[in-house]
């Protein structure tokens, strides 16, 4: 069963809607935002708004992410802050518009942040299968794992200052 998925986005007074939503749609195409704002005059008098809309599929992120490699980045930043039926995160717009993903952790990013909400059930091995490659057979990951990133988007290191494997291989 494919999840549901609600994408939102706060737009400044200053920003431009469209650039907005076109960001938005590079990822999530069938994006139909819900707005409120629509004064495009100088001086503008409109007010930070959040947009928001529904998409069917992350399968235009998933594509990107798997081109950037960046599939166990993706667990991990994907399955942070969920719970067992629900997770959200951020990717940058700026990174949206060129047609690249770029996870944003901290509180800002400089061009604003896109908040992807996933909900669905178990939603932490929906995702573990969404970003499933083959090197999770050599060094299996899970959402959690002892492997994950830490909170602030730090790595957790897998090999000492000697080069030395710190995570657990299985040698038999």
């Amino acid at each position: 069963m494919e999840p549901e998925i609600t994408i939102s986005s706060i737009v400044q007074p200053y920003e431009d809607l469209e650039k907005i939503i076109q960001s938005i749609k590079i990822f999530f195409p069938d994006f139909n935002a819900k707005k409120n704002n629509e004064n495009d005059d100088f001086p503008t008098k409109n007010n930070q708004e959040e947009i928001h809309g529904k998409s069917s599929n992350l399968e235009s992120l998933l594509k990107q992410i798997r081109i950037q490699r960046i599939l166990d980045t993706a667990l991990d930043v994907m399955t942070m802050n969920s719970d067992s039926d629900s997770t959200y995160f951020y990717i940058s717009r700026q990174a949206a518009i060129t047609g690249k993903v770029s996870f944003v952790v901290d509180e800002k990013t400089l061009g604003g942040m896109i908040k992807i909400n996933i909900k669905g059930d178990d939603i932490d091995i929906w995702i573990e299968q969404q970003t499933w490659h083959e090197g999770r057979n050599e060094v299996p990951r899970f959402s959690h794992d002892e492997l994950t990133m830490r909170s602030d988007g730090e790595p957790t290191e897998w090999f000492d200052k000697r080069g030395k494997p710190t995570i657990y291989l299985d040698e038999d």
